[in-house]
């Protein structure tokens, strides 16, 4: 099942490694609406990065593609969608779907919080969460979305799990 949040609902479900990249964010933004793209620096969450995707935000009203993605989600989707609009390319239930929380986190300059179970290439099953943490480059509109996903692999844990008793 689908569950979306915003702050601060999001601090009540949401893992360490996922609350850690919203505090990053947050320090980020300070007492402004949105902090600049400019004020990213990879080096600052270098454990995060195979987990991170830069999508650019373009034209009115708004498409959205795939600047940077990170090991892991390449790795989770069987594919590099880099250069890729997201309706082409995304990785959810439907582009819809996917296309949804996009608009939504343009539109509102806000951050939103997704997790849902999806199936991976292999028939894997994880959780996901995935942050989307809004970034400008203008001062005032969003241009780039930074998402951040954490998987958390059900089929090797329920292995291990039977593997210790």
């Amino acid at each position: 099942m689908k569950v979306r949040y915003q702050v601060p609902e999001l601090f009540t479900v949401c893992g360490a490694q996922t609350r850690a990249m919203y505090d990053y964010w947050e320090r980020l933004r300070g007492d402004r609406k949105l902090p600049y793209r400019s004020d990213f620096d990879p080096s600052h969450i270098k454990p995060y990065l195979p987990g991170i995707m830069l999508i650019d935000v373009i034209g009115e009203p708004p498409d959205f593609i795939y600047r940077l993605v990170g090991t892991r989600e390449v790795e989770s989707r069987g594919y590099n969608p880099t250069g890729r609009r997201v309706a082409e390319a995304y990785f959810a239930r439907s582009a819809e779907d996917a296309l949804s929380n996009y608009r939504f986190v343009a539109k509102e300059k806000a951050v939103l919080y997704d997790c849902e179970p999806v199936a991976i290439p292999g028939n894997r099953y994880v959780g996901d969460e995935s942050l989307f943490l809004p970034f400008t480059l203008d001062g005032d509109s969003v241009g780039q979305i930074m998402v951040y996903s954490h998987y958390e692999d059900l089929w090797q844990q329920s292995a291990e799990r039977a593997r210790n008793q």
